[in-house]
């Protein structure tokens, strides 16, 4: 049985990113699935039944330690021999490309998830578009996980085409559409969190679930909530997600309202976001950047109407005025609107709420992604039997 290395920077993106999708190719590949070490790390070796190996990556631009996490990747490579290294994250792709290069790994495959130097200028966007360039030479092929990522790709002459490929219909890993379900326990969970919270279940609840940070769209959000809040007490607005003020602070402005609208309810990461997507009515992702958003995904099988920035990923997942709205990234006044048309109108969010989950089912499952995938490693078996 050949063997597969997964990479990613951190721990938390192999259980999460990868949810059971490292268990599935274990019964096609040996996998080993490697990251930075963690708690998590060592769950996702009991959950998905694969070894794990800890190797130190920072997810900041850090040359000198770089340099170490290549060196040591290219050691474990020699050791290992992969048929094929398949990294995801753009800190692991860098460092994984380049040890398997030099390693001299047949397949080096590197999945793009979203692209921060979209969001950036000067000399740091300078400096990610040649980290992202050097990635993708030193790989065999890449895989944007959207249609708009690889045409961002193209567009800006990061690689060639004939070494960039959408797998099915995006995304990294499709989604569980029986996990992402309704059920008895999940508003059993929903309720008890109400009760926590003070709520009656009368109140029209729109919900953000990600980073707390700029890129993701939440001070737009915040601050449109706080001026829709103050003319109507009925409304809340729940945030699931970490604060992450190393990497992109709110400003204090935001952060004040964050801390003081009693209509916000900030609930931190969480295990399972599943109880607040059951009980909210719209979910609200005005994010900058994507790859392509898991969460958008996940709202959409609790048939819930999504209001998505106009952005890759967001704009394939979501139908505008089908399944959910699409506005214009940064725009306060049309985040306002379409929070106010899905409120006010009754009869547009429950045909949408209707169309929402058959059309996660149909393009995105996870079996359908999966087997994309595994598709794509057996066709290098038949390349390398062939050569």
């Amino acid at each position: 049985m050949k063997k597969t290395i997964r990479i990613t920077t951190v721990p938390m993106s192999l259980k999460l990113l990868l949810r059971n999708q490292l268990k599935f190719m274990r019964d096609h590949y040996e996998v080993v699935a490697v990251s930075s070490s963690g708690s998590d790390l060592q769950e996702v070796q009991k959950s998905q039944s694969v070894r794990t190996v800890a190797i130190e990556m920072t997810r900041k631009i850090t040359p000198f330690k770089d340099l170490i996490s290549v060196f040591k990747m290219y050691k474990f490579f020699k050791k290992e021999k992969p048929f094929i290294v398949h990294s995801h994250t753009p800190k692991a792709g860098l460092v994984a490309m380049l040890a398997g290069l030099f390693a001299g790994v047949p397949n080096r495959m590197h999945t793009v998830a979203g692209l921060p130097l979209m969001e950036t200028k000067g000399l740091k966007r300078m400096v990610l578009i040649f980290v992202e360039r050097l990635t993708y030479i030193c790989s065999t092929k890449i895989y944007p996980n959207s249609f708009g990522l690889e045409k961002f790709i193209l567009e800006n002459h990061l690689a060639y085409q004939e070494k960039v490929k959408v797998l099915g219909n995006g995304s990294s890993n499709g989604i569980d559409t029986e996990y992402f379900k309704n059920n008895d326990d999940i508003e059993a969970e929903a309720k008890h969190i109400s009760i926590e919270n003070k709520l009656t279940g009368e109140e029209f609840i729109y919900c953000f679930i990600g980073r707390v940070v700029k890129d993701k769209g939440v001070e737009e959000l915040i601050l449109v909530f706080d001026e829709l809040s103050k003319s109507d007490n009925n409304i809340r607005l729940i945030i699931v997600g970490p604060f992450e003020k190393e990497l992109d602070h709110l400003s204090p402005e935001v952060e004040l309202i964050l801390e003081e609208n009693k209509s916000i309810i900030h609930t931190g990461y969480q295990n399972d976001v599943r109880p607040y997507l059951s009980m909210s009515d719209v979910f609200v992702f005005p994010s900058y950047r994507e790859g392509f958003p898991n969460v958008v995904m996940q709202a959409g099988c609790f048939e819930i109407p999504c209001i998505v920035s106009d952005i890759n990923g967001c704009n394939e997942i979501i139908q505008n005025g089908v399944n959910g709205l699409i506005i214009k990234p940064k725009s306060q006044t049309e985040l306002r609107e379409a929070m106010l048309k899905l409120h006010e109108n009754d009869e547009l969010r429950n045909e949408m709420s209707k169309r929402s989950r058959p059309i996660i089912e149909k393009k995105y499952k996870k079996e359908y992604v999966w087997d994309c995938i595994l598709k794509e490693y057996k066709s290098m078996e038949i390349n390398a039997e062939k050569s």
